[in-house]
């Protein structure tokens, strides 16, 4: 059963996220979406009827829209539509910071926006003319945005790759080095970034809020029970149906979750849907190919349980797709926890240099869509 709550707060974060306030919120359940307008005429109508009681200026869907159900909708409720692709991607274009960040942001808006031309132009003339005849200057102006827009993805595939090229020279390098690599792996605000500054000492940016951080940030973690470094990075977060134009275009940054040598996947263990939450990011290390990876489940933000939360152990196991799985409870934002994470990260490093084992999930089997 579908959690719609949990759903739609999770889209007012992410609202918020891009800087809008959410005044209203409305559920629909159907058995599958309307052609035409994704929720059906009634519905639209009791959306319109909201919108205006409530002095909404644009309306979100939690769903990826059709261009012709988002551009049906518009002309319905007379106010701009969005969905939940349109909406993360503009978070990612405000939070990118680093070159690669802005390419793989604007590939995938190019990509998106490639699809919605039609809308953009709807205020010019578009005639239907004879055989061999383009229609009026709206479909004109339509052609040379495709031209443009297809244009600039190339240009933009083309830069990716050079920096796609030049992240494989580091890691070959760190490699050469006989570097044991570390990737913080977890759903988005599950407190990835302030477990790698409590870790590092390191100064990347780090909120309550989603997709704090885009850009991947490398740093060496020295474990002095194991008498050497590693090297750990922090990655971009993962969301529910994340866009697979976003998972294409953050290839790069994602590569480093690929060839790393161990997972810290970071669970916000104050969340009541920390499990699904767990199934979204083993669904998209599927998709990336780096599913196969050695785990350590890292319960973050016990500070944030009751009492009656709290867990009895430090460590144990958690079943992860019918696997055993270690885990470790830690709060990053006062430490508790952070001694022992580093002594399991020793010797887990020490092992792998001695040709040892790591402690590996693999996962044999992903739940069909929720």
């Amino acid at each position: 059963m579908p959690n719609f709550d949990g759903d739609l707060g999770e889209l007012g974060l992410l609202a918020q996220t891009a800087g809008l306030t959410p005044v209203a919120r409305i559920v629909c359940k159907r058995k599958a979406p309307d052609a035409a307008l994704f929720v059906g005429s009634g519905k639209a109508d009791e959306i319109k009827l909201l919108a205006a009681q409530c002095g909404a200026k644009e309306i979100l869907f939690d769903q990826s829209l059709s261009p012709s159900q988002q551009r049906n909708l518009e002309r319905l409720l007379e106010l701009p539509v969005n969905d939940r692709t349109f909406l993360i991607l503009e978070i990612f274009a405000q939070r990118a910071r680093s070159h690669e960040g802005k390419l793989q942001v604007e590939l995938a808006r190019l990509q998106y926006l490639s699809t919605r031309l039609v809308r953009r132009w709807s205020h010019l003339e578009r005639q239907s003319g004879g055989i061999g005849m383009r229609g009026g200057p709206g479909e004109t102006q339509i052609e040379l945005d495709r031209r443009m827009i297809g244009e600039n993805i190339k240009r933009t595939k083309e830069r990716l790759s050079k920096v796609k090229r030049q992240r494989q020279t580091q890691r070959r390098q760190r490699e050469r080095r006989d570097a044991f690599n570390i990737s913080l792996i977890g759903y988005t605000n599950a407190g990835k970034s302030t477990l790698f500054n409590a870790l590092v000492k390191a100064r990347a940016y780090a909120a309550d809020q989603l997709f704090a951080t885009l850009d991947t940030t490398t740093r060496q973690l020295y474990l002095g029970e194991a008498g050497r470094s590693v090297s750990l990075s922090d990655t971009v977060g993962f969301i529910r149906d994340l866009p697979h134009g976003l998972v294409d275009a953050f290839q790069a940054t994602l590569q480093e979750a690929v060839d790393a040598d161990l997972l810290l996947h970071v669970v916000d263990a104050s969340n009541p849907d920390f499990a699904e939450q767990i199934d979204q990011v083993q669904r998209v290390l599927k998709e990336i190919g780096a599913d196969g990876i050695p785990q350590l489940l890292v319960f973050n933000k016990v500070d944030a349980l009751e009492s009656e939360r709290q867990p009895v152990k430090q460590e144990d196991d958690f079943e992860m797709d019918g696997v055993q799985t270690p885990r470790i409870f830690v709060s990053a934002r006062n430490s508790t926890g952070i001694a022992a994470l580093r002594q399991r990260l020793a010797s887990i490093a020490t092992s792998a240099g001695q040709g040892g084992a790591v402690p590996v999930h693999s996962p044999v089997s992903f739940g069909a869509g929720e």
